[in-house]
């Protein structure tokens, strides 16, 4: 892998761009320590993409959902100190 000169990276940035695109790897040193390392891009899908609503129609939500459990918690709220 090539290794090229901060100050010569800016004056052929456009160049070593479409360098990189095509897959050409290089590193940008300044003073001979390198910095950075210039590889192409490359899109990558983690599996399946995600489907926003593929389930729709497939799962039920029962019309008392927000109140499922209430009587559990409205005695959890009021009981005393040191009695559960």
């Amino acid at each position: 892998m090539r290794t090229i000169n901060i100050q010569k990276a800016k004056a052929q940035l456009p160049r070593l761009v479409e360098s990189a695109a095509r897959g050409e790897s290089f590193i940008i040193a300044k003073a001979g320590k390198p910095m950075v390392k210039v590889v192409p891009f490359q899109a990558t899908q983690d599996g399946p993409q995600r489907r926003i609503g593929f389930l729709r129609g497939s799962i039920q939500v029962p019309d008392d959902f927000d109140r499922l459990g209430e009587p559990e918690i409205e005695t959890l709220f009021r009981a005393k100190r040191g009695s559960i």
